[in-house]
């Protein structure tokens, strides 16, 4: 059985969504955003214990970047938080665009990637 969770963060061009479908194996995660969502990257985020500290998860990610798009500098780092926090593989798809977005449009959306992240994992732990 799955179920469907939908976390949203920001306003207007700015907001993200973080749809996920949560598995008895694993969370499936669309996270899309801006004024254009589309596919701009895909990570698989596969959890593994970390041998000096037990307590630790780290990931082992394979990314795909769509050329000509940058979504898998936010997809991976988010992917792997929600990995190691929900010690659970990912698979995450991001696309998030905005026209001609400036320095600082990039920063409020980023900054909203890791808070839908947070509320997300904040919803399922």
């Amino acid at each position: 059985m799955f179920k469907q969770i939908e976390v949203k963060a920001g306003n207007g061009k700015h907001t993200v969504c973080l749809l996920a479908t949560v598995t008895a194996d694993g969370l499936i995660i669309q996270l899309l955003g801006g004024e254009k969502p589309h596919v701009g990257a895909v990570v698989l985020s596969v959890i593994r214990p970390d041998s000096l500290n037990q307590e630790k998860a780290k990931c082992n990610s394979t990314v795909v970047p769509r050329l000509g798009h940058r979504e898998d500098e936010i997809a991976r780092p988010i992917a792997e938080e929600i990995a190691g926090a929900l010690r659970q593989t990912v698979a995450l798809v991001a696309g998030i665009h905005i026209d001609n977005a400036t320095q600082a449009d990039i920063k409020i959306l980023v900054d909203n990637c890791y808070q839908a992240a947070r509320l997300f994992i904040r919803q399922v732990s």
